[in-house]
């Protein structure tokens, strides 16, 4: 029996649907999502385990932060800097673009690429968005020759498509290597970075636009006895005004984040979760490094 075992980034620029399409190869939700952009900020890794044909292959998929050019404060410079180095020393770069939308902003991403000098599989996805797959045609030859990718490969993440001809491509890079994980692990990262993500995801869901990007959530209790899970978290926000927009009136939306982050916690750990949640003001918490260290941004 031959083994294969290898490292492949997601990278792209934000709102392209990397997490999507990682939750979608591992065939179970690990990354939160949303139609915000920069929804992600860290790198997660996504673990992959199967057997073709007598031969043990395990895909360690990374999902990484979008990557911005602009990053003016110190959450956006980490993002970034937890995205560039999930490029280095692995053994394939998935580049995730929209399908006919090429922005200045995928021309930074790719110039990183290069930069990394990894091999790169260029993936164009969400091509349901299109009347005609042949529209697709004149994009990839622009793109062609932009960069000698190992290949490209249409997709569409939401609605599985092409997604197994991706996957087999995948597996044709990777090196002979014993797998790593577990063939049950399918992400490398705690119940408490879990927990906390559902609540943030319930968030950027709910509340308007400028709000979500200066919340983060804290898990402060994650216990277990002989019933439920019992976990509590602090959601932190920049501003007193933002508190109360988080809250809701009658506190109505922070029982529907509440509700909302139970029942996915619930189908995650599989048993019952007790979940309380507290709104705190922590100002300029986004731009301060010592803060970001507290609420889990490290390297």
């Amino acid at each position: 029996m031959t083994a294969h075992t290898g490292y492949v980034a997601i990278a792209g620029r934000p709102n392209v649907g990397k997490s999507t399409l990682l939750n979608q190869l591992i065939g179970q939700k690990i990354s939160i999502t949303s139609r915000k952009p920069q929804t992600t900020r860290h790198s997660l890794m996504g673990i992959k385990t199967l057997n073709k044909d007598a031969d043990s292959q395990q895909i360690i998929y990374v999902d990484t932060p979008g990557l911005q050019a602009q990053t003016q404060t110190a959450i956006n410079r980490y993002m970034n800097r937890s995205a560039n180095s999930a490029l280095t020393n692995v053994d394939l770069v998935l580049f995730v673009v929209e399908a006919d939308i090429w922005q200045e902003q995928d021309d930074y991403v790719l110039n990183q690429l290069i930069a990394s000098k990894s091999p790169v599989l260029l993936v164009i996805n969400k091509m349901d968005r299109l009347e005609r797959s042949e529209q697709l045609l004149p994009y990839i030859e622009q793109l062609q020759s932009k960069y000698d990718f190992i290949d490209i490969c249409p997709v569409s993440a939401t609605k599985r498509k092409n997604l197994d001809t991706l996957e087999n491509l995948i597996l044709a890079q990777l090196p002979e290597a014993e797998p790593i994980f577990d063939e049950d692990q399918v992400t490398d990262r705690s119940s408490r970075f879990m927990a906390a993500e559902i609540v943030r995801e319930k968030l950027m869901r709910r509340l308007g636009a400028e709000v979500p990007y200066q919340l983060s959530v804290e898990v402060e209790h994650f216990e277990q006895d002989d019933k439920m899970l019992k976990i509590s978290a602090i959601i932190w926000v920049e501003r007193q005004g933002q508190k109360a927009i988080v809250i809701g009136k009658q506190g109505a939306i922070l029982k529907s984040v509440g509700s909302d982050a139970r029942k996915d916690m619930e189908l995650l750990f599989e048993q019952k979760v007790f979940l309380k949640l507290w709104v705190k003001v922590k100002t300029g918490w986004s731009d301060d490094e010592r803060a970001l260290r507290q609420f889990g941004y490290s390297e």
